[in-house]
């Protein structure tokens, strides 16, 4: 590496960039393993390597003798179940959370006895095997499938492509959250199926809907507003674009019996804010999940304008010392940045708001202190005075 480097690397992170590094000692084939050293020769790491891409190492261990083969592999994995185990997730849970579990690039989300993984990087995809067998060893799962259709591993050189890693299985399962069933559709449905990074939250809002009017805009698959049934809502109305989103929703409240209860729309969920606050209309609480309006630093500040506008609305739709219930899923988005875009929404909408709570991903996405992209879902429950 060069004399000059972040000390993102000295303190742990295991990403080297490739204009970090000085000089690169024989031929670097993509995806073998290599040694990285400071620029004075003292030993950094193993990672794998790709010269494709703009992260050129991936760090795996500190350790220059820890041998990298397919036992590595399943200790890390078992090292992981045992973190989950301790803080008490067993049925459902993000098993592997890439760097944060110090297997970068590589997603595996347990939903009961069946896993999904994503492996993003091609230093990992080559281990893919070796970690379908740690599973097997491990769990002993009913099925394991690849998430693998996402456009970041075009840029590490790899196809998008998902499919069985198993015997073939109903990819259609059903699981159990904070005492509701939810469906999860392995095969289709967003990102891995489910989004199991909100399951403590889905928790947070029980007392707040409780003979309550909600409206809960980008439902997605309706996980909040099945919960605010769940937890004695009076009604609730969930908005979202995608006809198919609306139909899993409606399917996950009949499976809970919330049929009267929960009602959603199909409808563009920014108009419909837009509109229904000229219009006059207001709840009792208000939830707001939208997708991540940034993936990029040079589009942060149109990303800001977004969450600023659709908070502004959904603070104008909340009836006095009522509550708004707002998200933000992207890591560009910092803490401090999300709060202060709440912040000034309210100053738009002349409303005052009141702390109840501010979380971030469940505890089975481990986050680890200076490491940006493990710190990235922003949770906030306001009463709006």
């Amino acid at each position: 590496m060069k004399r000059k480097i972040s000390r993102r690397v000295e303190s742990g992170h295991p990403w080297i960039f490739a204009n970090e590094v000085d000089k690169v000692e024989g031929e670097a084939l993509g995806g073998e393993i290599v040694n990285v050293f400071f620029h004075d020769k003292k030993f950094v790491g193993q990672g794998y390597v790709n010269p494709k891409s703009q992260i050129l190492v991936r760090l795996l261990t500190r350790d220059r003798e820890e041998a990298i083969d397919e036992n590595f592999f399943y200790n890390r994995l078992k090292e992981a179940w045992s973190y989950r185990q301790r803080i008490g997730y067993t049925e459902n849970c993000r098993l592997i959370f890439g760097e944060a579990d110090y297997l970068p690039a590589l997603i595996i989300d347990k939903f009961n006895d069946y896993f999904v993984l994503q492996t993003l990087a091609l230093g990992i995809d080559r281990w893919k095997p070796a970690i379908v067998s740690a599973l097997e060893r491990i769990f002993q799962p009913k099925g394991i499938y690849e998430r693998n259709d996402v456009p970041v591993r075009e840029l590490e050189g790899l196809p998008q492509q998902k499919g069985f890693l198993s015997a073939p299985f109903d990819t259609n399962i059903v699981i159990n959250e904070n005492g509701l069933k939810m469906h999860v559709d392995i095969e289709n449905g967003q990102k891995t199926g489910y989004f199991l990074d909100q399951h403590d939250n889905r928790r947070a809002i029980q007392h707040i809907v409780k003979g309550a009017d909600v409206l809960g805009a980008f439902c997605y698959t309706g996980s909040f507003e099945t919960h605010a049934g769940f937890y004695g809502a009076k009604s609730v109305l969930g908005l979202d674009i995608s006809e198919n989103a609306v139909a899993q929703s409606r399917r996950n409240a009949t499976l809970n019996g919330l049929d009267n209860i929960c009602k959603y729309e199909a409808v563009n969920a920014f108009d419909a804010l837009k509109q229904w606050s000229k219009d006059g209309r207001q709840y009792d609480v208000v939830m707001l999940d939208p997708p991540a309006f940034t993936k990029s630093r040079e589009t942060i500040q149109k990303a800001i304008t977004g969450y600023k506008e659709i908070n502004l609305r959904g603070m104008k739709l909340v009836k006095k010392g009522g509550f708004l219930v707002t998200s933000s899923c992207t890591n560009l988005v910092q803490p401090e940045l999300f709060l202060e875009t709440i912040n000034m929404a309210a100053k738009d909408a002349r409303r005052r708001l009141r702390q109840v709570t501010f979380q971030a991903q469940a505890s089975d996405h481990p986050i680890i202190e200076g490491w940006e992209n493990t710190n990235y879902l922003k949770f906030l429950i306001v009463q709006v005075l």
